[in-house]
């Protein structure tokens, strides 16, 4: 194996085999992940809120929302040398980390984040072959080039591999 990039909240990288890609602490966060297993390239971006065009003033940090994000992960996947029709996503996290009475958006930001993922996947006509999302508990997920797996440790949980 090679090296363990590690990328963190509202970041972005993209490698090949050897490398594996790792975010930490996905809550409602989501980890979007693109391979293609022709080149062993992989890409993983950790997305934050669902929407730069709900927000007044964005910024400048595109991995941050799932719109912007899911764009320049494949910007930087085409510029590595991948063909998009070889493209195939994984995606985890999107939990509901705190439970809200008044039934408020903000508590349901998990999914906002997940729905506008596969969403925008889909307008880029990116396979979703794969997922974890939802429920309650965050997650810390590892991509890994040489094979295309998408490894999903939560505290208490064990690991999953999608």
């Amino acid at each position: 194996m090679g090296k363990m990039i590690k990328i963190g909240i509202a970041d972005i990288a993209v490698t090949k085999a050897p490398d594996a890609i790792t975010t930490l602490g996905l809550g409602s966060c989501i980890g979007v992940a693109l391979f293609d297993k022709t080149t062993k390239t992989g890409g993983l971006v950790h997305i934050m809120l669902p929407d730069s065009t709900q927000i007044r003033n964005p910024g400048n940090n595109p991995s941050k929302f799932a719109d912007t994000g899911v764009d320049e992960l494949v910007k930087r996947m085409l510029s590595a040398g991948v063909q998009k029709r070889n493209l195939v996503a994984k995606i985890a996290g999107g939990a509901k980390m705190f439970s809200f009475s008044d039934k408020s958006t903000v508590g349901n930001v998990g999914d906002r984040n997940a729905a506008a993922v596969r969403e925008r996947l889909k307008m880029h006509g990116i396979r979703l072959i794969a997922e974890d999302c939802g429920l309650d508990y965050g997650r810390t997920v590892e991509l890994y080039c040489d094979t295309g797996e998408y490894h999903i440790k939560a505290v208490g949980k064990g690991k999953k591999v999608i």
